[in-house]
């Protein structure tokens, strides 16, 4: 680092090297602590992912089965008018630093039957029971969208916060330990220096003192 090596410098290195240390482990625990919550989302996503899939792929059967036995108009009517309303409210809440989406999903009716917008005397027994997978399944969808959502903006503050991790530990932090090692040299040099001088001068004015207690000496001789 271009500074000047002086003793102000140095203490103002120190310091920032001692900032820079702390801030370091602060941010190394940032990154461990993201990585478990990160890794236990996944985990949940994996999870959720394989039951839903399950889920919609056998509802779609179910679903194939109910075309086969129905007409497709009788399918259309059948689902034409739903019962059922959903509202979803979207806030957020702070994991390290990430707000992360949290969905919440409100029923218009708490009535498990209004779900099936259609009379269960006229339509195919696949069609209920693909109706009431999805129903179902419906939660977790939900929840599977905002463990996905949320494990996309931990993975980005995961890279961000391993970049500054890396960049103090290979970077910064060593430019500081480099440039104090340099100052406290050439701090330790011009000591040396001034040392040197300073004997020699000493030396000098011994020389100069023995002189002129030569000439006293020979004066009072003579």
């Amino acid at each position: 680092m271009n500074v000047n090596p002086t003793r102000m410098e140095l203490t103002n290195l120190k310091r920032k090297l001692t900032t820079a240390r702390r801030g370091h482990k602060l941010l190394k625990d940032k990154r461990d602590e993201l990585m478990r919550r990160f890794l236990d989302m996944v985990r949940e996503n994996k999870e959720l992912r394989r039951e839903v899939e399950k889920a919609i792929l056998d509802s779609n059967k179910h679903i194939a089965v109910a075309r086969s036995v129905m007409s497709g108009e009788a399918l259309d009517v059948a689902l034409l008018l739903p019962k059922q309303e959903v509202s979803l409210d979207v806030t957020s809440r702070n994991v390290m630093s990430v707000d992360i989406p949290v969905f919440d999903i409100k029923f218009r009716s708490d009535n498990e039957a209004d779900a099936y917008s259609y009379g269960l005397a006229f339509t195919s027994g696949d069609l209920d029971t693909a109706v009431e997978e999805l129903s179902v399944v419906f939660k977790k969808m939900i929840r599977l969208a905002e463990i996905e959502k949320s494990c996309q903006m931990m993975s980005a503050e995961i890279e961000k916060t391993r970049r500054r991790v890396n960049a103090l530990e290979h970077v910064l932090i060593p430019q500081y330990i480099d440039t104090i090692k340099y100052i406290t040299m050439k701090l330790d040099e011009n000591e040396r220096s001034t040392t040197t001088r300073l004997m020699k001068v000493k030396d000098m004015m011994m020389n100069q003192q023995i002189e002129m207690q030569k000439r006293a000496e020979r004066l009072l001789n003579a």
